[in-house]
């Protein structure tokens, strides 16, 4: 199967398919080719995307800073539900350590946060 080859070909192709979309909906049988040519087409973006724009796991401070934004959480009342010290909390969203394994579970827990995330697996 032929690959996009530039950021050209890419943005043409980009504006094929939001060409097609509104063509056609779930009940047009999927041997149209309409439907056909957009699959094909969404399938080259895909490729080319995950090849050039990849989407990296976000780090566990960013991932921290942002549950503290959507929980209205302080540094200094985070540090006092997971029972560490401020300048310990500071130390996490700065990156310059790293939680235990058992503050890295009350992190998990308090904050929502995919413990995966927390760990770096």
């Amino acid at each position: 199967m032929a690959r996009i080859k530039n950021e050209t070909e890419y943005n043409a192709l980009m504006k094929r398919v939001e060409e097609l979309a509104p063509q056609f909906d779930d009940s047009t049988p999927t041997s149209d080719p309409k439907v056909i040519e957009y699959v094909m087409l969404s399938n080259l973006i895909e490729e080319y995307e995950e090849e050039h724009y990849p989407i990296q796991t976000p780090s566990l401070p960013n991932v921290i800073k942002l549950r503290m934004y959507e929980m209205g959480l302080t540094q200094t009342k985070l540090s006092s539900i997971l029972g560490v010290s401020p300048s310990r909390i500071s130390d996490y969203l700065s990156g310059k350590s790293e939680p235990t394994l058992q503050i890295g579970r009350k992190i998990s827990k308090t904050l929502n946060i995919d413990a995966n995330v927390v760990l770096g697996v």
